[in-house]
């Protein structure tokens, strides 16, 4: 009976402690890891690290966020079977801290500005509004838009190598 209960009480504990695939945070990318859309090689850029994590608490990560919305605007394409349903969170690299956050929490997406990022023109995100309009100003940007205001026809297209690649 004791230990029923035991069983009972470590069964419920874990249970009510779980954590959501969402609950890990950001992770960095391995060397080995390659961007879905591109190829590239995401760790090998961690100023513009972007990643999708998936319920499953598996991860896929983008060496920017352009590639980021290419992947998940039109998941079918590069993950058969994925829909945006199994997403649990998604995270991108803040302009101005270099840290990881989610992509959709107060972050804004600046396009046509003078910052490049590893394959040419870039959605810069950064954090705060007040942070993403000093950016247009200093950087000379386009337009400033919300995670859920991005459209196809906002990410930029071609490829550019960046001064120094």
């Amino acid at each position: 009976m004791i230990l029923r209960s035991i069983l009972t009480v470590l069964v419920l504990f874990s249970i009510c402690t779980a954590g959501t695939a969402s609950d890990l945070g950001p992770v960095k990318p391995s060397m080995n890891q390659k961007c879905p859309v591109c190829g590239m090689m995401p760790a090998k850029h961690p100023k513009w690290v972007a990643e999708i994590v998936f319920n499953d608490g598996t991860y896929v990560f983008f060496d920017g966020p352009k590639d980021m919305f290419k992947y998940y605007l039109d998941i079918s394409r590069y993950s058969k079977g994925r829909t945006k349903d199994e997403i649990a969170a998604m995270y991108v690299t803040d302009y101005y801290t270099t840290e990881m956050v989610r992509a959709d929490d107060e972050v804004y997406y600046i396009t046509g500005s003078d910052v490049k990022g590893p394959m040419g023109e870039e959605l810069v995100p950064v954090k705060g509004r007040s942070a993403a309009e000093t950016f247009m100003k200093d950087h000379g940007g386009a337009k400033m838009l919300r995670f859920d205001e991005v459209s196809p026809s906002d990410i930029p297209k071609g490829k550019m190598k960046m001064k120094g690649m």
